[in-house]
């Protein structure tokens, strides 16, 4: 978590958070690790897992409506969000809506997943200026294999075995590498994913970078 992060948790009064169904609230853990979240209001946001567009707008909208009673009160409200906020994160839905209805809002830089998992790797993402680096869903994967660059596949887990089938079939398997859950206790480091089992479960936080 970025200083600049910390400073703007410590000052607002009202904290925004995803939780599951099972009520676990994993951005805020990791947050309560480094700010005193004593005192504050904890407003939980459920986001279902779902690619149906209309399941997904009415959550959005539902979630703007719980922080739009403290905006509305002069309260300013922090979001929480896992890696960098501009990343594949729910925050721009929330952003569109409340932007849309004459809030103003602020996105704060974080660390991206795959940065995270190229440095927890020890290597880096790209080498010289000239080449490409694509980043895209692990669904999306068989798109960007032909083209030259290094790759980030994000949130693979659950497209696993396929992803691995596609990487086989493109001779990348060996130069590709896999972080489940970076940075949380249940990390697991993969540099070599040839000798993965693509039956084993991945989980939801699977980012795989495949070197050029």
């Amino acid at each position: 978590m970025t200083l600049q992060a910390v400073r703007r948790l410590q000052a607002c009064p009202v904290i925004a958070a995803p939780q599951t169904k099972s009520g676990q609230m994993l951005a805020l853990e990791i947050a309560q690790g480094a700010v005193d979240l004593s005192g504050k209001v904890i407003v939980p946001l459920h986001f279902p897992m779902t690619r149906d567009k209309s399941v997904l707008q009415t959550a959005h909208e539902e979630a703007a409506r719980q922080l739009q009673c403290y905006l509305d009160a002069g309260q300013d409200v922090a979001m929480l969000n896992l890696g960098d906020v501009s990343v594949y994160a729910t925050f721009g839905y929330l952003q569109t809506i409340l932007q849309a209805q004459g809030y103003s809002t602020v996105m704060l830089a974080g660390v991206p997943s795959f940065c995270a998992s190229a440095a927890r790797l020890n290597q880096s993402l790209t080498a010289g200026m000239e080449q490409p680096l694509i980043i895209v869903p692990g669904g999306n994967a068989e798109e960007v294999l032909a083209i030259p660059g290094s790759k980030v596949l994000m949130k693979t887990g659950r497209q696993l075995p396929k992803t691995l089938d596609m990487l086989a079939s493109h001779g990348k398997l060996s130069c590709s590498a896999m972080v489940c859950n970076c940075g949380l206790p249940q990390e697991e480091v993969w540099p070599d994913l040839s000798v993965y089992d693509a039956q084993r479960p991945a989980g939801y936080f699977a980012t795989i970078l495949v070197k050029e």
